[in-house]
């Protein structure tokens, strides 16, 4: 892996020969500080960025995943083994075997062709596609449930870092101050790692958007004093039954919102929902190192020796989600009956509302 200075770069880009085969990432370990390049010129450097979160978020993980794949291909690995060591990086975000899978599906229905490290090549640059398609149709559904002058506040990381748009609910955002119904935007820090703080800021500062960063534990105080007029942020998985995998944090969040009547709000593609995962009980929730918490930019914030508690998502049950928006439109109130409308496109749409079902709102769009 390779390190280079550079400003204004997407978070991952493809390399083509002779410059690679290479996946280009900017390392958000070092944002906002550094704005640093990472050349990952073999899958293992690509799986070590993931594991230390230098690329992140629900939908680039799947983009990194796939063009994971197509590195592999195009070096000549065992693909297999590779698609393997990408998907096992972090369990909890979906996307991540998600787009993996998808590139190495190409990649073997290819076998029998000219060129099959192409194909999934191609299927890579598909998904960030579709994802960069999928991020506007987010903005523009989610814009509907934004109040004039609404003071929202987020959690952790959901904008451009984190997709091949503008995000997912840091898109939605923009797309209210662009239309001038954004007050104001709250940012969690988002401890341990500071997402919010250093992501968030970076992303709000430089799109112009009014914003502040607040503790963690100052949400509650801020709702309780009417600051709040919705919670808007994103997921790394969603559950068959509408169960919210999310940044730790996420939870007390959800339970602050409904005791203080504040809509709830989650903004993620419809690949980022695992009908295979029935709830919110059989996702895994990843752990991670101890020093994250007893330690920030390896100065030691508490005694040496200190164990940690590092969970990094926490599950938040349907009941507290108000709505779920996607690129296909919004789910509320969250269920499994709503969410399966939302897979299955219009026609269902249309079959729940003339057979009465329990969608109380689903705005759809074409797919």
């Amino acid at each position: 892996m390779t390190q280079t200075h550079n400003v204004d770069i997407p978070p991952l880009r493809w390399l083509d020969p002779p410059a690679g085969p290479a996946v280009e990432l900017l390392d958000q370990t070092r944002l906002p500080a550094e704005e640093i390049v990472l050349s990952c010129r073999d899958v293992e450097s690509l799986v070590g960025a993931i594991r230390r979160l230098a690329v992140r978020g629900a939908p680039m993980l799947g983009i990194a995943g796939a063009f994971g794949v197509a590195l592999a291909a195009c070096r000549g690995d065992d693909v297999e083994a590779a698609a393997g060591r990408l998907a096992g990086a972090r369990p909890t975000a979906v996307n991540l075997g998600w787009g993996t899978r998808r590139a190495l599906a190409a990649y073997r229905a290819a076998l029998t062709g000219p060129d099959p490290a192409a194909a999934a090549l191609d299927e890579a640059r598909a998904i960030a596609a579709e994802d960069a398609g999928a991020s506007a149709a987010i903005a523009a559904n989610g814009l509907s449930l934004v109040p004039p002058g609404a003071r929202i506040l987020t959690h952790c990381n959901t904008g451009a870092l984190v997709s091949g748009g503008e995000g997912t609910a840091f898109a939605v955002i923009l797309a209210a101050h662009r239309a001038g119904a954004l007050a104001r935007l709250w940012v969690d820090e988002t401890r341990p790692l500071l997402q919010g703080a250093r992501l968030t800021s970076y992303e709000a500062r430089r799109a112009g958007l009014p914003y502040a960063v607040l503790p963690d534990s100052a949400a509650a105080s801020l709702m309780a004093a009417g600051e709040v007029d919705m919670v808007l942020l994103g997921a790394d998985r969603i559950a068959a039954d509408g169960s919210v995998a999310n940044k730790v944090g996420t939870y007390s969040l959800a339970v602050l919102a409904h005791h203080h009547k504040v809509p709830f709000v989650v903004a993620a593609p419809v690949s980022t929902i695992d009908f295979d995962t029935p709830d919110g009980a059989a996702i895994v929730v990843e752990h991670r190192p101890s020093h994250e918490v007893t330690s920030y930019a390896g100065i030691a914030v508490a005694v040496a020796g200190s164990d940690a508690y590092n969970p990094a998502f926490d599950v938040t049950p349907p009941r507290l989600v108000t709505a779920v928006v996607t690129e296909r439109g919004v789910a509320h109130p969250v269920n499994a009956g709503n969410l399966r409308v939302l897979r299955a496109g219009n026609c269902a749409v249309d079959d729940a509302h003339r057979t009465g079902r329990d969608v109380l709102s689903i705005t759809a769009m074409k797919r």
